[in-house]
């Protein structure tokens, strides 16, 4: 019988998820459905390595639950929980983060990024952020993991520490290899091409949301920054005018030498208006169908989903416990 290889990724539900979360991540978790065994996780737990509000997480957590769904992670073919929903995930992580190094956690650019230089107030789960990263991708024996180029460092100390735990107690986990797309995996702020896209820029013009509405998306791309120069080709040393050709041809399908042919002898103006009616036309009917479900279809959904995640993790986690002494 042919087994399927395993994926796991997830996101935070935190802040509102903007057109690069979905063109680097989740609609590369779609395409991967047909093709692998997919876990895809709403990651609350690690929401509060910072101060949440508990009402405000509670809604955004289902409400991020919506998107996934939206955007076509479809619940017959994935499975789709909530982090907190299976406490394995914390019952490993305690484990790894004793097989875990001091000097490997301190090695970890996103921890000194959000430490912002003041590592002694911030906060411990900050810093063992990278262990619970490991323990959810290591509870499901997951083969492949999504990951921007900015997680790859996480999933490498992911590595790290399956191997040390197969080399010292038998093997247990399997070794996880990172799964990159090659267009799309990293797309930067409209205000700042040296940038990546982020929930949290300052400049509310830098990130086009999910759910921001068509005048909103146009002013946004309208107000893009672009490079010097006249011609519209995709050029990584114009990386404004490249994020926004590959922001295009993700959106409408076509390949780089179509978006360029389409482009040529044209200006930035029609880029950026032809450019706003392609975010806009997507992303009307993504915003209608994150409306369709109620909270009882949601719930039961990823009640489903946790029953189904529980089952895997309990069995991993009891392997590991028996090959440790602690079952």
């Amino acid at each position: 019988m042919y087994m399927r290889k395993r994926i796991f990724s997830g996101a935070q539900p935190t802040g509102q998820l903007h057109i690069g979360n979905y063109l680097g991540a989740i609609k590369n978790w779609v395409e991967l459905q047909d093709d692998y065994e997919c876990f895809y996780c709403i990651v609350n737990m690690h929401a509060i390595t910072l101060p949440q509000d508990p009402k405000t997480l509670r809604q955004k957590t289902l409400d991020l639950a919506r998107i996934y769904l939206a955007a076509g992670v479809d619940p017959e073919r994935s499975t789709i929980f909530i982090q907190s929903d299976v406490s394995a995930h914390a019952e490993l992580a305690w484990v790894l983060s004793c097989q875990a190094r001091m000097g490997e956690l301190e090695r970890m650019t996103q921890f000194k990024d959000k430490g912002k230089g003041n590592a002694e107030r911030a906060g411990v789960g900050l810093f063992t952020y990278p262990i619970l990263m490991a323990s959810d991708i290591l509870l499901y024996q997951t083969d492949l993991v999504p990951v921007g180029k900015d997680q790859k460092q996480h999933l490498e100390l992911t590595r790290d520490l399956a191997e040390r735990f197969n080399r010292d107690f038998g093997e247990t986990f399997v070794i996880p290899e990172p799964f990159i797309p090659k267009v799309g995996a990293s797309i930067a702020s409209l205000a700042d091409p040296a940038k990546k896209m982020s929930k949290s820029d300052e400049n509310a013009n830098g990130a086009i949301f999910l759910l921001d509405d068509a005048d909103t998306i146009a002013k946004k791309i309208k107000r893009a920054v672009t490079d010097s120069g006249t011609e519209i080709k995709f050029d990584e040393t114009r990386p404004a005018i490249n994020n926004l050709l590959t922001i295009y041809q993700l959106m409408t399908g076509k390949t780089q030498a179509e978006c360029e042919a389409n482009f040529e002898g044209k200006g930035y103006g029609a880029l950026k208006g032809e450019l706003a009616d392609a975010v806009i036309e997507f992303l009307r009917p993504f915003q209608e169908r994150v409306k369709q479900y109620d909270d009882a279809a949601l719930g039961a959904i990823l009640e489903k989903g946790a029953e189904a995640a529980r089952e895997i993790a309990s069995a991993t986690l009891d392997g590991v416990y028996k090959k440790m002494g602690i079952s």
